[in-house]
This record gives structure tokens, C-alpha cells and sequence, in this order.
């Protein structure tokens, strides 16, 4: 029986009863699924994700919704196997699979990574940096970042059901934004099983996802400025959705990755029988053939130096036409159908419009098997490079690329610039000067630049692989959008907000002591007072210490430092930063630390490392130190036993003088819970 899917609206699954379109298999023709999403009402969707996802979420800290996604990833890991078992329909072999799927849940994983590594315990983020606003310094500002306050609606392309679904999901649900998801029909079918599993799991606030299989309808009417819309897919999709009233009259956020047509550049220098000319071959085989060539990523042109065009060619064409084509649930079969017939046909029309301008080397358009959408791989030759346009504007969204011959590399760069913005190019050398010329020619165009030689092609990720510490996206055709790159991708949900006020004020409301305002000194020394005893501002002031001449000498003996501005009294003098022998800076943090630190066994458990550590000004012989140490800011640990503090610490001399300056980072340990 066939399976008719069903939407996920206002936490509870509905099935749809009319308007129902089929889902064809890509390996047979017969139909799989059936999808519609008549009789939702977008509207409530959307108001109950505001109402009830968004301040559902948004009561948690960073902390916690990164251990949400962790607790997901770890669910979905364990029960990935049909969502295998499904895809196969889609046309993905097992490798393809291993990308969308095990790269999606890999994706949850990372996220809840950086959550926990780079983002407080807190609900809003405090970025770096303080600016002074007045003269006495008692009026400074700020900026914060918090969630918006309304749903993320994504619109997802149908060649990665699984990945493109999390990859967009991670950093939404970590900034504390509900999600309103909508796949692509022609693999509706593999989303909704994975939405299912997430459902099933509980792992998420109620109101935090929500899933429409089938149109859109008027869910984009309902939506405002606190909202945002991140879509992959075409360039004609995205200008509809783009220019829709209520995302142009709403400033609603738009975020776009779609067409692109990505280059692999090979250096004059990678000839044949080189690595870097092995290595490139081998790249573009893969990104034509993995996932049937159905990828954003895929390397669409391939430039090459014009006295290496008939040898890659050549060696192309021997790689391709030994591919094992068919059933991708075969272990056999390295590249299996396209996705279904209409986008077989969409590819052939575009192949026609590409071969006014190139010819084919290899492979026939209308060569297929009945029933399924199957295609050989098609290798084309642009044959005037200098007057082509289609090879850069036309887009096949398949197995097929089209090789560019180019006369120096500013022609290469001029070449792979026609294509308007790109998601990704390569460039494939050994050699400096022409990575150099490659890389920054190419750079304003392209959202990510892998350079592959032989010294990293073995563990490589290769040209297709978004990852989800580095942005995805790019500039111009590509849409101009950005995904992923750490907790970059997570600011896209988050607004930035300037705070002006005292810094007592804006201490308390940032949970971070800043500079003027109050820094009580407590009678028991801090160190002796556990992580939750612990307030912002608490401050250690110690009394001074002279630093005589010996003690220069003694530390430089003693650790083998013995730079002439600490030994050499004329040689320091004639140094333009230096009034004559000063203190090693790594002496006056020695020292201040000997100042601030109560060496008892107490709640203190270690000092991991120093951030923004400057010297400001030298110490010479005879100058006196004391510290500042002040409690900046307190963070919850993974382990519930301690936490991270971090504190301000500022070094002064006998003038009052600032002479360094450094954040110290510390683990404390927390009472045992009652």
C-alpha cells in the first residue's frame, strides 16, 4: 500500500485527504508516496510556534539546547537505518547516504559541540568589546545578541532530505528559534521519517519543529520582521520567494543557497603524472557522480591549462566510462539514478542549451533504462572558451560538466568569474604563485576555496563537502547567503542589539563585570569560595611588590630567557620601546600570581590558560606590581562538579599605571547537589 505522508502541525500528526500528488521511485517509476498539505492552517502553525515553541526554547540556556541536539544526534544515530533503507527509492547509493544522513546527524553533533565550547550558559550572547562613551568612563555601551521572537521557515531542496533538513535545523534550535521545515516533494518521503524519529524521540520543547509535506500555501503571508526564511534551491524559487510581499514589506530575513555553478581549477603545473593532476581527475569524477551529480556543490566547469585539455580529457573519459551505473541498493554500483524522470528531462534540456557552445566528449544525454530515471554521466568540451556564455550560466543539475581551456591564469580567473558567485571552487597545484594568484582572484566570488595538493589530499574532505565549521554559501548567483560556519550560522537567528548605560548597569545585566563598575573586595579570598559562592565583581587587591635587578637576572638563568632588553643595559636603551633593562613579561605574570593566589588546598581546582593577555607598559628595576583580580565572568562546566570562572586581571606599577593586562581562566568546584 502506498504510504501517504503526513504533516506535523501543532504537535500532533495530520494526514492529509485531498489534493494528493504522487511521489515516484527513481529506480522503477512506481509511486512511493503521496503528499499534500491542503487543509493546514498556516497560520496557527505559525502562531504556535511563536506562542508556545519560541518561549519554550528561549527559557533554556545555549547550554541546554546544545544538550538537546546532542541528546538527538545520539537518538538518531542509533536508528538510522531505515532512513537507508528509504532513500534508496530517492536514487542515493549507500556512500550518498552516508553523506545526507550520518553528514546530518554529524552536523547535530557538532553544534552541540561548539554550543557548549563557545557559547555561555546564559540566553542572550554578549559579543567582545566595550566602548568608552564619556570622558569619566560612566557611560559605555555594548552589544548583545538574543533570539528572535518568531519561527524559522525552511525551504529545502530535495537532493539531501536529511542533511539540508539538520544542517538548517542545529543552529536555529540552538539560538532558540522554532522551526517550521518544508522538504522538497520528490524526497518528502525521507524527511518525514526523519521528522518522525525527532518527534518520537521527545527530545525537543513542544512547538519546536513543525513539518509540511506538499505546498507552501499561504504560510509566507503570516510571516514578520522577527521571522526568517532560509531557502535551497533555484534561482527562480528563490527570486518568488525573495520578492514575496510580506518578506520584501516585512523585512523578513532571507537567507538563499541555490544554483551554482561551481569550478575545479587545475594549475599549469599539475601535468600529467603529478599528484595535484591525479588528485583533480579524481575529484571531478566523484563530484559528477555522487548523488547522481544532484548537488549544489558539484563542479560544474572544469578549468584547465589549454595544453592539458586533451590530456584530462582523456584521462576523464576513462574514469567515467568504467562507472558501474544502476541500482543504488547494490554495493556494485557507484552512481544511481537521477531523481525522477522530470528531473532526467530537466537535465537534457539544459545539455541542449550547453551544447551550442560545447561539444560532447562522452556520454549520451538520451541513453537510459526504462522505468527509472537513469543518465550517463555527459563530459562536454566548451570549444571558444573566450565568447561562451551558457557554460557559465546554464546550470545541468546532473551528471555533467563541461571542460574550459585557458590561456594563463588571469584567463582562468576572468573564466570561472563569469559564473557570477559561486558556492565553491577548487584549485588543484603545488605551486605558491599560482595558488596566490588563484585563491585571491577567485576569492571575492566563491563562498569557500579548497586548495588540494599533496601534502593535504589524504585527508582532505573534498570540494563538495560543507562542513559545519565553515560557511556555506556565496555571493551573487550562488544567493548571496551564508549557512553553517560555526556559531556564525547560529547569529543568523539571533538580533544584535547595541546597550548603552553605567557599567554597574550593564554588568548586571550581562552577567559580566566590565570595567567601573562596582568590585567589592569580600573578606574570604575568592579562591576560597566555590563556584556557585562565587558573585560578578568580587576583587582581590593585593599589596605591591618591588622588582629589583636580581630578580631580572635570577629569572633569566633560571629559564634560559636572556633577550638583551632584560641583560644588555645599552643594547635595551638603544631599542626605541625600552627605557633600559626591564622585567620579562612572563616575570611579572609570575610574580603577580604569587600575589593574587591563596596556595591552600580549597574550591580552586586548576588555572587552564590566559586570554587578551598585553604588555602595556615595561618594568624596569626598582619599579613596584600589585593586582587586581576580579571575578568577570562564571560559566556552567559540561561536568555538574565545577565551572569555568574568568577573571580580570589587570597588573598595575607604583604610578597607578597599567603594565599588563589578561584574562585568567579557571575551573572551580560546585557543591555536590542536595
Amino acid at each position: 500500500m502506498t504510504a501517504i505522508l503526513q504533516n506535523y502541525a501543532e504537535d500532533r500528526w495530520i494526514a492529509p485527504t485531498e489534493g494528493l500528488a504522487d511521489i515516484a521511485s527513481a529506480i522503477d517509476g512506481r509511486v512511493v508516496a503521496r503528499l499534500s498539505s491542503r487543509g493546514l492552517d498556516f497560520a496557527a502553525m505559525v502562531g504556535h510556534a511563536r506562542e508556545v515553541g519560541g518561549p519554550a526554547l528561549r527559557r533554556l540556556t545555549f547550554h541546554r539546547r546544545a544538550d538537546m541536539l546532542k541528546a538527538l544526534a545520539l537518538y538518531l544515530s542509533e536508528r538510522k537505518e531505515p532512513l537507508y533503507a528509504l532513500a534508496a527509492d530517492t536514487g542515493a547509493t549507500k556512500r550518498d547516504n552516508l553523506i545526507d544522513i550520518d553528514g546530518g546527524i554529524g552536523t547535530l553533533f557538532a553544534y552541540a559541540s561548539r554550543g557548549r565550547r563557545e557559547l555561555p550558559s546564559e540566553r542572550f550572547l554578549l559579543e567582545d568589546g566595550v566602548e568608552r562613551l564619556s570622558k569619566g568612563g560612566s557611560f559605555v555601551g555594548v552589544h548583545v545578541l538574543t533570539p528572535l521572537t518568531g519561527v524559522a521557515v525552511h525551504i529545502n531542496a530535495f537532493n539531501f532530505p536529511c542533511w539540508g533538513l539538520l544542517e538548517k535545523l542545529a543552529p536555529a534550535i540552538l539560538a532558540g528559534v522554532p522551526v517550521i521545515t518544508k522538504p522538497a516533494s520528490a524526497t518528502a518521503y525521507v524527511a518525514e521519517a526523519l521528522v518522525k524519529l525527532i518527534t518520537e524521540s521527545g527530545i525537543l520543547p513542544a512547538g519546536s519543529l513543525q513539518f509540511v509535506a506538499g505546498g507552501a500555501g499561504d504560510l509566507l503571508d503570516h510571516l514578520t520582521g522577527q521571522d526568517l526564511v532560509a531557502f535551497t534551491g533555484s534561482i527562480e524559487t528563490s527570486e518568488k520567494l525573495r520578492n514575496h510581499p510580506a518578506i520584501s514589506r516585512n523585512a523578513v530575513r532571507f537567507v538563499a543557497e541555490r544554483d551554482s555553478l561551481n569550478a575545479a581549477v587545475l594549475g599549469p603545473d599539475a601535468t600529467p603524472g603529478t599528484p595535484e593532476f591525479d588528485l583533480f581527475v579524481k575529484e571531478v569524477v566523484r563530484e559528477m557522480t555522487a548523488k547522481a551529480g544532484q548537488k549544489c556543490t558539484a563542479i560544474r566547469r572544469i578549468l584547465v591549462p589549454r595544453a592539458l585539455e586533451n590530456d584530462v580529457v582523456a584521462a576523464l573519459s576513462q574514469k567515467l566510462s568504467g562507472l558501474a551505473i544502476g541500482d543504488p541498493r547494490l554495493e556494485s554500483t557507484r552512481m544511481g539514478p537521477l531523481v525522477s524522470t522530470a528531473q532526467r528531462d530537466d537535465v537534457r534540456a539544459r545539455i541542449a542549451e550547453l551544447v551550442e557552445e560545447a561539444e560532447i566528449v562522452l556520454g549520451e544525454p538520451a541513453n537510459d533504462a526504462p522505468g527509472g530515471a537513469f543518465m550517463n554521466p555527459v563530459l562536454l568540451r566548451c570549444t571558444d572558451p573566450a565568447r561562451a556564455r551558457k557554460v557559465h550560466t546554464v546550470e545541468a543539475f546532473g551528471p555533467v560538466a563541461t571542460v574550459i581551456a585557458y590561456d594563463g591564469l588571469d584567463q582562468a580567473v576572468e573564466l570561472v568569474r563569469r559564473g557570477e558567485g559561486s558556492l565553491v571552487a577548487s584549485v588543484f597545484t603545488h605551486d605558491n604563485a599560482v595558488a596566490d594568484a588563484l585563491v585571491f582572484g577567485l576569492a571575492p566570488f566563491h563562498g569557500r576555496i579548497l586548495i588540494v595538493d599533496r601534502d593535504c589530499a589524504g585527508e582532505s574532505t573534498g570540494h563538495g563537502s560543507p562542513l559545519p565549521g565553515l560557511v556555506h554559501g556565496g555571493p551573487g548567483r550562488a544567493g548571496g547567503g551564508e549557512e553553517l560556519g560555526g556559531i556564525r550560522g547560529v547569529h543568523h537567528y539571533l538580533q544584535r542589539t547595541a546597550l548603552q548605560g553605567s557599567p554597574a548597569r550593564l554588568s548586571a545585566l550581562t552577567r559580566t563585570w566590565l570595567h567601573g563598575a562596582p568590585a567589592p573586595v569580600p573578606a574570604t579570598h575568592p579562591f576560597r569560595r566555590n563556584y556557585d559562592e562565587l558573585t560578578i565583581g568580587e576583587t582581590v587587591e593585593t599589596g605591591p611588590r618591588t622588582i629589583t635587578l636580581a630578580d631580572i637576572e635570577h629569572f633569566a638563568e633560571f629559564t634560559g630567557d636572556a633577550f638583551y632588553a632584560h641583560m644588555d643595559e645599552e643594547a635595551a636603551r638603544a631599542n626605541p620601546f625600552f627605557p633600559g633593562r626591564v622585567a620579562h613579561g612572563y616575570l611579572i605574570l609570575s610574580f603577580a600570581a604569587g600575589l593574587f593566589v591563596d596556595p591552600a588546598p580549597g574550591p580552586l581546582l586548576a588555572n587552564y590558560g590566559l586570554d587578551n593577555l598585553r604588555f602595556l607598559k615595561p618594568v624596569s628595576p626598582g619599579d613596584s606590581i600589585r593586582v587586581r583580580l576580579t571575578v568577570k565572568r562564571k560559566t556552567a562546566a559540561r561536568m555538574p562538579e565545577y565551572g569555568e570562572v574568568r577573571w580580570d586581571v589587570e597588573v598595575f606599577n607604583q604610578n597607578d599605571e597599567t603594565v599588563a593586562r589578561y584574562d585568567l581562566l579557571t575551573m572551580s568546584a560546585r557543591p555536590a547537589a542536595a
